[in-house]
């Protein structure tokens, strides 16, 4: 069928917009094809990924160009045979989804949703319970990273008395040719999660609430805009232990770095050389030094739905994990589901996928605002 939009009504396939992402599209299909590319991992790593990104749009795009050329020619066979009306209502039905699937993706996007991430996890109030629990927490983030075929590097730990984390601090990583970074999903886990259960130390069996802050940031590296001067950082190296440390604590090879003007504390033990660990320690510094830099930006702009909680208090929870009811409750957009020992083994879906809903829908509300 000739591949024409249905009469008297404009296609969104031809909007300028899309078109330059189809444009952008063949181009990094082309750009990839070249080998001298593959020859840098970063950038083919950052191309793969925007490539598997436009990918749902362009298959969109030529699902609905279909679509409308079939409902164009079956409206034009329908006014000689009446018998295709109904095959014209059901393709005008599917237009009309897929129209509402294009502009769904063509809703401006996280320029970060690509990234990769740090993430840092710290026992608060509640003593060695809260310490516990953050031992939990990133329990959970290890096996949900490992169910979307995620790597989870430790650079830093701090452990309890009994096996929890004081502080911990991992990076995520996602595969170079995922179709979305780690930030996309995990961008809406930083904040104060309260738990409520019978602490292992209690001997009366009584309920007890406790937190732990998780802070989630993009891991840009090299590539932050921040800039740093030598003369605001102090340098500690010290003894490597715990996890992330074991086969290098035979030496001071682990690495502290404070940046002074803020107050930011870096650490990384998992390298094997004190020079590894500076390096791969100044890397998450700048990333954290952006994301502080990102997070004023926005602040000043509006109070965005991503800013972070810098303190461990128990009344500025964005989730609670509520042992006795086996739920968990997302405070943010009043999630509650009932199968918190699911979620506390990796099984995240339900929770970030209506946490992604919730964003999605009110930057498409954004967009239409702005339009």
């Amino acid at each position: 069928m000739a591949q024409q939009a249905p009469a008297g009504d404009a296609s969104m396939t031809t909007s300028p917009g899309v078109t330059a992402l189809l444009e952008e599209h063949a181009g990094l299909e082309a750009r990839l094809a070249d080998p001298d590319v593959h020859a840098d991992a970063g950038l083919a790593r950052s191309l793969g990924r925007r490539y598997a990104a436009l990918s749902p749009v362009v298959a969109t795009v030529g699902e609905l160009r279909a679509a409308e050329a079939d409902l164009a020619d079956a409206r034009e066979i329908a006014r000689e045979d009446a018998s295709f009306a109904a095959e014209a209502d059901d393709l005008a039905a599917r237009v009309e989804v897929l129209r509402a699937r294009l502009s769904e993706h063509l809703v401006p996007r996280d320029p970060q949703d690509a990234d990769d991430v740090v993430v840092e996890v710290k026992s608060g109030e509640g003593g060695e319970e809260s310490a516990l629990f953050a031992g939990d927490l990133l329990r959970m983030y290890s096996r949900y990273a490992e169910r979307r075929g995620w790597k989870v590097d430790v650079l830093s730990a701090t452990e309890s008395d009994l096996g929890g984390y004081k502080d911990v601090t991992v990076t995520v990583t996602a595969p170079g040719d995922a179709a979305e970074g780690v930030w996309a999903w995990l961008k809406y886990e930083g904040g104060v999660h309260r738990v409520q259960r019978v602490p292992v130390t209690e001997s009366q069996g009584r309920i007890h609430t406790s937190a732990a802050g998780v802070l989630v940031y993009p891991e840009v590296g090299a590539t932050a805009a921040v800039e740093i001067d030598e003369k605001d950082l102090r340098v500690d190296v010290f003894r490597s232990s715990g996890k992330g440390g074991q086969g290098v604590n035979t030496t001071d090879s682990a690495v502290r770095i404070t940046h002074l003007p803020t107050g930011v504390v870096v650490s990384c033990q998992n390298e094997r050389s004190q020079l590894q660990n500076k390096a791969r320690a100044m890397e998450v510094l700048r990333s954290r030094l952006q994301a502080i830099a990102d997070e004023a930006e926005q602040a000043q702009a509006s109070a965005d739905r991503r800013s972070q909680v810098r303190t461990v208090d128990r009344s500025e929870r964005v989730r609670t994990y509520n042992y006795p009811e086996n739920r968990i409750s997302d405070h943010r957009i009043g999630y509650k589901s009932h199968d918190l020992d699911r979620v506390l083994d990796g099984d995240l879906d339900g929770v970030l996928d209506a946490l992604r809903a919730a964003d999605r829908s009110e930057r498409m509300s954004r967009a239409a605002e702005e339009s």
